[in-house]
């Protein structure tokens, strides 16, 4: 969320810039419209690449190191948006930035246009910010007494790494300080740590392949708790539960019987007055032990291989209704 509050300031501040500079036109250099579109392009990039490479780091984080208590959203890790972020973003904003030292190699005066100081100040002012939010996290954590996990600390020197390493760069850039050699340096650099990146993240929650499997799972769980609100309400109102999906769909609940990925039926089975199975074919094991729904306050962690849940109605809640007697005249 602060990357896209900060790209929106930056594209405001940038319109202000346009207006000043048409003003000042007299006593600034000019800024052109390819100027100030390639200027904006990249810090837009860069927010973009650094925004997922945090969110690909810290998907990681929570999967090699979950947490030990507390309950969770049940679903999985995904982490290919941020890999086809990175994958195109970077090189944009490494393209950008090469367009923008080729034109200043041309035309000097370029370096001191609005535009370029205005959008390489507020980065720096961005990053210091988020560097002192880091460090108030961590201290605010340690005076609270709260639990100082692996997990938290792999993020906060994240954050920390990456926005030292944007913020000295650009602190270099303002007191032009750097040259080609250092610009080609940081380049391969970023390559480095981003390629690594994608390598522990493949490492770590499987390929491609693994991932949509893991999603097939996951749509798989979520229709079986669609199926079980939906028994839980027909016994709410029959005070029974329903032989099959045929009798349960007499009361009109759209619930998805049919697993989108083998096309067979999921199976359902009345094994008591109260308890029933759910059952589905699953991919592969789910090692989230605290992946718990938040409604149901259960566990939906399965292995691999066919499965069934053991469900049971509480009665207590799900009461047979009362028929009140009609009253005879």
């Amino acid at each position: 969320m602060f990357i896209i509050g900060g790209i929106i300031i930056i594209s405001i501040v940038a319109f202000i810039i346009i207006i000043i500079n048409l003003t000042n036109m007299e006593t600034q250099t000019k800024t052109s419209a390819k100027d100030f579109f390639i200027n904006l392009g990249a810090i837009i990039a860069l927010g973009f690449f650094v925004g997922n490479l945090l969110s690909l780091l810290f998907t990681i984080i929570n999967k090699a190191y979950p947490l030990t208590t507390g309950y969770n959203y049940y679903g999985s890790y995904s982490i290919s948006f941020p890999v086809a972020s990175l994958i195109i973003f970077f090189p944009v904003y490494i393209f950008l930035m090469w367009l923008l030292e080729k034109n200043y190699s041309i035309e000097p005066e370029k370096r001191n246009i609005g535009i370029r100081k205005w959008l390489t100040y507020i980065t720096l002012f961005i990053s210091g910010f988020v560097l002192a939010g880091d460090l108030v996290t961590v201290l605010y954590f340690f005076i609270d007494g709260q639990d100082i996990t692996t997990g938290f600390i792999l993020k906060v020197l994240s954050v920390l790494v990456i926005a030292l390493a944007i913020f000295f760069y650009y602190i270099y850039d303002a007191l032009e300080k750097t040259n080609s050699t250092y610009r080609k340096v940081w380049a391969a650099g970023s390559a480095v740590v981003i390629l690594a990146c994608i390598i522990w993240g493949f490492s770590v929650l499987g390929s491609p392949r693994t991932q949509q499997l893991l999603k097939y799972d996951a749509q798989k769980v979520s229709d079986l708790q669609n199926i079980q609100n939906a028994i839980q309400n027909f016994y709410s109102k029959k005070g029974t539960l329903p032989k099959d999906f045929a009798e349960l769909s007499t009361l009109n609940y759209y619930i998805n019987k049919i697993d989108s990925q083998t096309q067979k039926p999921y199976e359902y089975a009345k094994t008591g007055v109260t308890t029933y199975n759910l059952c589905a074919e699953f991919n592969k094991e789910s090692n989230d032990k605290n992946n718990i729904n938040i409604y149901s306050l259960k566990s939906w962690s399965h292995p691999a291989g066919y499965y069934c849940f053991s469900e049971n109605i509480n009665s207590n809640i799900y009461s047979k209704p009362v028929v009140y007697p009609v009253p005879t005249q």
